[in-house]
């Protein structure tokens, strides 16, 4: 008599299954954004992400905290150039691959080094914006690191991002906040509010099939697995992206309403950041660097609800 063989079960699956349902880079920091159908990953985030950025005459980084009319600039990147575009400018052509003279610069409390674009550049900027403005470009040299204390020691680069080189966002949490707005009385807002460099959505096939993210599912995940033809990716959440005065702005008028800040006030305040509202996870580069990002891949994680990262109320 045969006995049965019985098989080994099968490894559990992971917690959370998603797809990329967009990609985003901002060229010049707080200008425009450009949606991406794929996007090289560096070490220091999606190539060309935050890579310019416009500072005033003593090479402080400028904003559309202070200078809304930046959401106005729109950038396009050519094969050999970006070319910007603002209302009643003419265009803007910036070379991918040149610079001019060397400098410093400071962007929060780093000054990098960094490479003058030239004064054609700054007199465009300068003339659109009404304060004196220099367009500069990271020298890839420079080593600016994120937060060690966030990132548990890992030395994860940057550009000009505001401090960690990459931003994940879901659609589920954009739903939820403009469920909220709209019963409120207010208008729905887009995700270009967020300023997102990528988009979490529902996982399906061609079948449509997959899983429904929750509201801020973004947040409770731990290392976020995706599969290239160049290898495997992985994206660590380290911090949550604590928002200031920006979503408020209307990126297609440069117009500010505090209709999202004050909503997110009522439910996102987060501990973990003594209070401040938070909306979206930033992420370090653990794998992957090269390889490339592409709308529609999988991306799937396990829940994590380690010391520090219990997630708020949705």
């Amino acid at each position: 008599m045969i006995e049965s063989l019985s098989k080994a079960p099968a490894p559990p699956g992971p917690d959370l299954t998603a797809s990329i349902t967009s990609l985003w880079v901002y060229p010049v920091k707080s200008c425009g954004g450009v949606q991406l159908p794929e996007a090289i990953l560096l070490d220091t985030g999606l190539e060309f992400d935050r890579a310019w950025m416009v500072v005033d005459a003593e090479g402080v980084f400028l904003s559309q905290r202070e200078l809304p009319r930046m959401a106005l600039i729109q950038p396009q990147l050519k094969y050999h150039d970006m070319v910007l575009r603002a209302p009643g400018m003419l265009a803007l052509h910036i070379a991918l691959d040149q610079v001019e003279q060397p400098v410093r610069v400071t962007i929060w409390d780093d000054e990098v080094k960094a490479y003058d674009m030239g004064p054609i550049a700054a007199q465009w900027f300068t003339d659109f914006l009404g304060v004196p403005a220099r367009l500069v470009r990271f020298d890839p040299e420079e080593k600016r690191l994120s937060s060690l204390r966030w990132t548990g020691g890992v030395e994860a680069l940057n550009q000009f991002s505001d401090g960690y080189p990459v931003l994940v966002v879901s659609e589920a949490s954009l739903a939820g906040l403009n469920e909220k707005l709209v019963a409120a009385g207010g208008a729905a807002v887009g995700m270009a509010r967020f300023r997102p460099n990528i988009v979490l959505g529902r996982a399906g096939g061609d079948d449509g099939g997959g899983l429904e993210l929750a509201p801020h599912d973004e947040d409770r995940v731990g290392v976020m697995h995706i599969e290239t033809s160049q290898g495997p990716v992985q994206l660590k959440p380290v911090k949550p992206c604590a928002r200031c005065p920006i979503p408020d702005i209307d990126p297609a008028t440069a117009q500010s309403s505090p209709d999202v800040g004050d909503m997110l006030q009522t439910y996102r305040q987060d501990p973990r950041l003594n209070g401040a509202v938070s909306f979206g996870m930033n992420l370090i580069v653990l794998q992957g660097a090269d390889c490339l990002l592409k709308v529609g891949q999988k991306v799937s994680a396990d829940y994590c609800f380690e010391q520090g990262r219990s997630p708020l109320t949705t």
